[in-house]
């Protein structure tokens, strides 16, 4: 079964409490407190598995729990932190948080992605011993871990996604130009799921291909099966638009042609405007006078149009020469960005405490996990951004307030530097 979209919720781990403990030693007087940090909380990952092209395991399991840090020890011994909840997902998902519908991640290379982050653990008393507070009887719990409910779309990657009314032709195509097998039968929405096919050109180069199935007017809005795969032609570079030249369900292929852009446009602006190369297909069975008027009416409307029969394979090889052609100039497949904005700054601006301790101003915000897991400290532009949401957020404002002099060092989340002007 092909499933290409669920929801799920994802509960990264609770950070272990701090420890209250004292230290007892045979010979030794008040020891003091030596009561540990607890383990952070488990993080919750998203990484990609090849072996899957399907979302179907998160149609039976819907929820996902990474497990919580342990407590501190005595003798200022942390706990255990607990390990990273992974989870595997097809190659192209996008992860959208439910509550704000911004996109979290993009599964599309095998670099590892924390959806949500696991608490940090609670300090323990010997954090809390001043000169004239030598026997604190209380620790910080820890942190609780990142909660959400998640929406998984797959959004197949493909460099050539081939649209267009069901029985044009569209799976003939891509089973004559590639290894791809579909299910091909002379009956609408044959094909049931999108089919990928790798079309070689030769040893080196070669490009994939999406065969998505059938549309029909009104899909954009949720008529007939081609809506649910509308997503899957989101990331294609180029678009190859089949229609029946032949007219052989009695349909008019420039009628055709205008209802698939016009779904196109409905679903997404940005995709109607995507290159597009216009495919008649079945030139062998249709009149020449109905090829020549669909060809003039396309070429007038500024695409580049190409007969083909792709049954008998004939004019499918200048197809897909020119098709290799024009990708060779066109920017690589999308890939969406997080949205980090400036809107999720403000959301929480002035969550945060500040405590100091032995010089250093260690700031505590549980939201600044997120930000942290997403920084690259060697990297200068990065680094810039990390510096403003320290600065938006409210947090350099008070730390002026509390007398921070430059050199003085701050630790965020366990990240410690110094702090300058």
């Amino acid at each position: 079964m092909f499933i290409d979209k669920a929801t799920i919720k994802v509960k990264a781990g609770d950070g272990g409490n701090g420890a209250v403990s004292f230290h007892r030693e045979k010979y030794v007087a008040a020891g003091g407190p030596d009561g540990g940090d607890g383990g952070k909380g488990g993080d919750v990952v998203f990484v990609l598995d090849t072996n899957v092209n399907s979302l179907l395991p998160f149609k039976y399991k819907k929820n996902y729990v990474a497990k919580d840090g342990n407590k501190g020890e005595r003798r200022r011994r942390s706990g255990k932190g607990a390990e990273d909840l992974f989870i595997k997902v097809p190659k192209g998902t996008v992860i959208r948080d439910k509550k704000t519908g911004k996109i979290l991640a993009d599964i599309s290379d095998e670099t590892p992605v924390i959806v949500a982050y696991g608490g940090k653990g609670g300090w323990g008393n010997s954090h809390f011993a001043t000169p004239t507070r030598q026997i604190p009887n209380f620790a910080k719990g820890g942190y609780k871990g990142e909660e959400k409910e998640l929406v998984l779309e797959l959004k197949l990657l493909a460099d050539v996604g081939l649209v267009g009314f069901p029985n044009v032709g569209k799976s003939t195509l891509i089973s004559v130009v590639s290894a791809a097998k579909p299910e091909i039968a002379n009956y609408h929405f044959t094909t049931l799921t999108p089919v990928l096919g790798v079309v070689q050109i030769d040893v080196d180069h070669n490009f994939v291909m999406a065969d998505i199935p059938g549309l029909i007017e009104g899909a954009a809005e949720g008529v007939g099966l081609g809506h649910e795969f509308l997503r899957h032609v989101d990331r294609c570079r180029l678009i190859l638009h089949i229609v029946d030249v032949a007219g052989s369900e009695g349909r008019d292929p420039i009628e055709d042609f205008e209802a698939i852009n016009k779904e196109l446009l409905n679903y997404n602006e940005e995709l109607a405007e995507r290159p597009m190369i216009v495919v008649g297909n079945k030139c062998d069975i249709a009149e020449p006078e109905s090829i020549e008027k669909f060809k003039n009416y396309v070429e007038e409307q500024g695409y580049t149009f190409f007969p083909i029969t792709a049954a008998a394979n004939q004019g499918t090889k200048e197809l897909i020469n020119y098709v290799y052609e024009q990708l060779s100039t066109l920017p690589p497949i999308v890939r969406y960005q997080p949205d980090e904005t400036e809107e999720f700054i403000e959301e929480n601006k002035n969550q945060f405490e500040i405590i100091k301790e032995n010089g250093i101003y260690y700031v505590e915000a549980d939201w600044l996990q997120h930000t942290l897991g997403m920084v690259d400290m060697d990297d200068y532009e990065s680094l810039q951004y990390f510096q403003r949401v320290l600065r938006v957020s409210g947090i350099i404002e008070k730390l002026e307030e509390m007398g921070i002099k430059e050199g003085d060092t701050v630790d965020v989340l366990g990240f410690e530097f110094e702090f300058l002007y």
